[in-house]
């Protein structure tokens, strides 16, 4: 069935969702890129110009030719109805709402076609918790993308107790199409297994930064000389992204004053996001190093000592 999913629909185009669009057209596929109004849209292209510059350092083979032939297989839209109205997939990429996935994929139902699969990019939401609202349980799966797809390319792909074994074969197969190391998980699970092993770490960091313990540097330091790991817990975070993180946290812990969620929101509303932004935990430089802390990420405890 993979060889028949050549069109494929991106819900959602933020800091992943973009990733997920380039990573469909720059393996070949027809994409069109929703989001809910034209001014975000506007933005993508300077969001392909940040994934143009990483994909020249990190993609054997890449070409500028190669990359804006890939850009002229992305068309955008702000209507729903249209943008699904060819797929072959819809992958969604929308925020962690339960309430507004199930919104989502209600009105997907009732405008693609009756061959197209469903596949949700939910990180921390159970899919069988909205796999009704598609409408065709046995056609929705999950394909887990994680942040920098081209580098850190693994799809999960974890099916629901209503998920057929077509489907399942389906989105399996069509991940290693895109470049992605097909990973089959068996039975719901939250978290799959990337996030399962990831999210108490990144907890446990969080945790000791917000009750004044260490800052993210010394954290982050302590990580990297005892395990010799490449990433520590706060620039995971930083690549991850702030809106993830927030969502996460906010269900976690609340977002009362103090909290780690409550401090996130206060940095995204200042338009910094992490990584992608060049600004979370620690400064980015125009080629992704780390060039120094970012000095406005402060524990509540941190700042009643100053």
């Amino acid at each position: 069935m993979s060889s028949a999913i050549n069109n494929v629909t991106v819900l959602g185009t933020g800091v992943l969702g973009s990733q997920i669009i380039m990573q469909n057209a720059w393996a070949g596929k027809n994409v069109v890129a929703y989001d809910i109004s034209d001014d975000i849209l506007e933005k993508l292209p300077e969001r392909w110009e940040w994934i143009r510059g990483h994909y020249l350092r990190d993609i054997e083979g890449y070409s500028d030719e190669k990359f804006k032939e890939a850009i002229t297989r992305i068309s955008t839209s702000s209507n729903l109805k249209e943008a699904v109205s060819q797929a072959d997939l819809v992958i969604e990429a929308v925020p962690e709402i339960l309430d507004l996935k199930k919104q989502v994929w209600a009105e997907v139902n009732e405008a693609a076609p009756e061959h197209t699969i469903f596949a949700t990019n939910t990180s921390s939401l159970r899919p069988s918790d909205f796999m009704e609202a598609t409408g065709r349980p046995e056609k929705f799966t999950t394909l887990h993308f994680a942040n920098l797809v081209w580098r850190n390319n693994t799809g999960e792909v974890m099916r629901t107790p209503k998920t057929s074994d077509e489907t399942f074969q389906a989105v399996l197969d069509f991940a290693e199409s895109i470049n992605l190391v097909p990973i089959p998980i068996q039975k719901e699970v939250p978290g799959y297994l990337l996030n399962s092993l990831l999210i108490p770490f990144l907890n446990a960091a969080a945790d000791l930064w917000v009750n004044g313990y260490a800052s993210p540097q010394d954290i982050d330091n302590t990580w990297h000389v005892a395990t010799k790991s490449v990433k520590s817990p706060f620039e995971m975070y930083d690549v991850v992204g702030f809106n993830v993180a927030y969502n996460i946290n906010r269900g976690r812990m609340g977002e009362e004053e103090g909290s780690f969620a409550w401090l996130l929101k206060r940095q995204i509303d200042k338009g910094v996001t992490g990584f992608a932004t060049g600004k979370g935990f620690y400064i980015y430089d125009d080629e992704g190093n780390i060039t120094g802390p970012n000095p406005e990420m402060v524990s509540p405890e941190a700042a009643a000592r100053a």
